[in-house]
């Protein structure tokens, strides 16, 4: 690689130093396979599909593109580039797999095309291309591997192996309605990405039918085409009607279940899915986000029972990993009060009060593993929960951990401060890597500040010298459900590329963070300004005592998305404190944003003006005193460009000068180095033009 390639061009080229690194990790069942993808290269985005052999502890690729297609897998379906998209997937090649539940063969897509691959030992090396109706989406191997379905036209399909042949049947199919696919709500805001789900015995599909002929119809043009015609998206906006969802259960012998449950009053399909026994098992919501059923069905005569009801204040969390019925009929949920995450299994709380539960892992004998936290939000660990509830630490070190098992084989997956990337550790095993190494390490010092203890952290130019006054450059996201400072040494490369541009950077991690307490998350409610923007500027104020080298004088604030509207809300409502921003895909209306997302927060706008009102940029518009950049994709289907948009006009209409960079082509996450690198140039022109008195 160049040596005289900049630092935003390189980290864009190698996607933030993850490309030809392993990814996607799953164990098979008796522990003697990790499947995983990788690319050949520091710079390749074209991923492949490998798998670890434990046993003998090597490495083998089982279906790289490049061997067996004379072209690559740009020529995307538009359903599978709407799911990369809500899956913020920028890589190339094999993106995802899907395997049946011994691991022996594998299933995955390229422009559209199925294919199948078998993955162990010996097997045919070339994948091969099995018949299809149409582009493919989602494709899932059956249980036993006899059968594969997928989504093509919004249509359910399988195909059925005899005697080495495939034969393609529809399974379900219905003008103006999908079949089988995550809506927009689901997928954008729920981590649920499918809308199907075979059973155990592989007899059956649980099947999610998705009308959004409710939905408003939005239109994304492309003005720098303006020959093309815009391209049509349903968006559920605030206050208005969601897709309608409902399950079915389709056997393969013939017939159809259909699950009834007040959908009226829990239209929200949260998770799918079968427990051991072979009985659908779900999750489904009410408008409000404030109650919840878990339910099971009966599979041959769809008779429901609610095996949890579940309420929370102001609104419920559902623990990732979970629901999950076991064996002896105990349920395993997460459970919150204002001062813990926790997880339940049978109703009762197994976790102590001191462990932030993040996430379930599954079962290990008697213990149950979890990921999470103890009073230290920035690092994640895996614990193993005994019976007497008592928590053991599995993951050793500072940093963010995580685990992927299957039979006596775990994937360590590990992220620390003093290592860029991911390590992927089997044992004494770690899955090779060849991707780049960046130019230099980062230095953030990581710390709690104010009286409400708020994650911040602090990066200084690598060559300053102490005493030296710097100009200071906030750099949050700031809102619900994504945390910046964490003990991952990748996580702090673009803020030490800004930090030695000459700028002191802070982060803060305020109120509506997760990682610290459900009360610390919920403090957002009905107010996405105030809380948020306090202990950005507490936060500031805190660490500038620590450190003497920042210029309070001279203090800039950048973010994107939740980030972005934390940036102009800044400089709009305390410009005492900020003196220039830079909004990056900023919601600058939260009426203009998902239901699912910003109801749970701040209410439906019928019955919640003033939380809307006061949560708004538009009215602050005529505030505007200082410099303020607002940069916004023109084909983002997210935070779509009429926020800003609206915004600039609203400015315009005050008087008050600012600066649009519209981003020709370019959706809610900007891959093409060119664009990534002249963007991070530009906003630092900005930044030194602004902040240089």
């Amino acid at each position: 690689m160049n040596p005289e390639t900049s630092f935003p061009r390189l980290a864009a080229r190698t996607r933030t130093f993850t490309l030809g690194a392993p990814r996607t990790v799953a164990v098979s069942g008796d522990g003697e396979r990790v499947v995983f993808l990788r690319s050949a290269g520091p710079t390749d985005p074209v991923h492949a599909l490998w798998v670890f052999d434990v046993g003998p502890g090597t490495e083998r690729v089982v279906a790289d593109p490049r061997a067996f297609r004379d072209s690559d897998d740009e020529d995307l379906p538009p359903e599978e580039k709407a799911l990369r998209e809500r899956r913020r997937e920028a890589g190339g090649g094999i993106v995802s797999y899907a395997t049946d539940e011994e691991t022996r063969t594998a299933v995955f897509t390229l422009g559209g095309k199925l294919f199948r691959i078998g993955l162990l030992p010996g097997d045919e090396p070339t994948p091969v291309e099995l018949p299809v109706a149409g582009p493919v989406l989602d494709p899932r191997p059956s249980p036993s591997g006899e059968h594969v379905a997928y989504v093509t036209g919004g249509a359910l399909h399988v195909l059925s192996r005899t005697d080495e042949v495939w034969t393609d049947r529809v399974v379900v199919a219905e003008d103006g309605v999908s079949w089988g696919v995550a809506e927009f709500a689901a997928a954008e805001e729920m981590n649920r990405f499918r809308g199907y789900w075979w059973s155990p015995d592989s007899s059956r599909i649980l099947a999610a039918r998705v009308d959004e002929s409710p939905v408003q119809t939005w239109y994304i043009a492309d003005p720098a085409q303006p020959g093309r015609p815009p391209s049509e998206i349903r968006y559920p906006q605030a206050g208005s009607p969601n897709a309608v969802v409902s399950l079915h259960v389709f056997a393969l012998a013939g017939g159809r279940l259909d699950l009834s449950w007040d959908s009226a009053e829990y239209p929200y399909l949260v998770t799918g899915g079968w427990d051991d026994s072979g009985c659908p098992l779900f999750t489904v919501m009410d408008r409000r986000q404030s109650a919840a059923l878990v339910l099971g069905a009966d599979p041959d005569t769809g008779e429901l029972t609610t095996h949890s009801t579940l309420s929370g204040a102001p609104w419920l969390e559902v623990l990732p990993g979970t629901p999950v019925l076991l064996g002896d009929g105990r349920l395993v949920l997460g459970s919150s009060t204002a001062d813990a995450r926790q997880l339940s299994v049978g109703g009762v709380t197994v976790t102590p009060t001191g462990l932030y539960v993040r996430r379930y892992v599954g079962q290990d004998g008697a213990d149950f593993l979890v990921e999470g936290t103890e009073d230290a939000p920035e690092q994640n660990h895996v614990y193993r929960v005994g019976p007497d509830g008592t928590a053991r630490r599995v993951t050793e070190g500072v940093g963010w951990f995580s685990a992927v098992s299957g039979g006596a084989t775990t994937v360590e997956i590990r992220r620390t401060l003093d290592t860029i990337g991911v390590r992927y550790a089997v044992g004494d095993h770690v899955l090779e890597s060849s991707a780049a190494a960046p130019p230099f390490v980062a230095s953030p010092v990581l710390t709690r500040v104010t009286d409400r203890r708020l994650p911040a952290a602090v990066l200084y130019p690598r060559d300053h010298t102490p005493g030296t006054r710097l100009p200071v450059l906030m750099d949050p996201y700031g809102g619900p459900h994504h945390q910046e400072v964490m003990a991952a040494g990748t996580m702090w490369l673009e803020p030490q590329w800004w930090a030695d541009q000459g700028f002191a950077v802070v982060v803060v991690d305020g109120r509506g963070t997760p990682g610290v307490s459900p009360s610390f998350e919920e403090a957002i409610r009905l107010d996405f300004a105030g809380p948020v923007l306090d202990d950005q500027v507490d936060g500031l104020l805190a660490v500038a005592k620590e450190h003497p080298d920042l210029d309070l004088g001279r203090v800039g604030i950048r973010g994107w998305s939740f980030g972005g509207y934390l940036a102009a809300l800044a400089v709009l409502r305390r410009p005492d404190v900020f003196h220039a921003g830079i909004a990056g895909a900023p919601v600058t209306d939260w009426v203009l944003y998902d239901t699912f997302y910003t109801e749970r927060y701040l209410g439906l706008p019928s019955e919640q003006p003033d939380a809307y009102r006061r949560s708004s940029l538009i009215p602050d518009a005529d505030k505007l005193s200082r410099p303020l950049m607002i940069v916004h994709g023109l084909a983002d289907d997210n935070v779509v460009a009429a926020h800003t948009l609206q915004l600039s006009s609203a400015l315009l209409a005050a008087g008050r000068p600012h600066e649009v960079l519209p981003l020709t082509g370019i959706t809610h996450m900007a891959t093409d180095e060119t664009v990534k690198e002249n963007l991070l140039l530009l906003q630092l022109d900005f930044l030194r033009r602004s902040l240089s008195s």
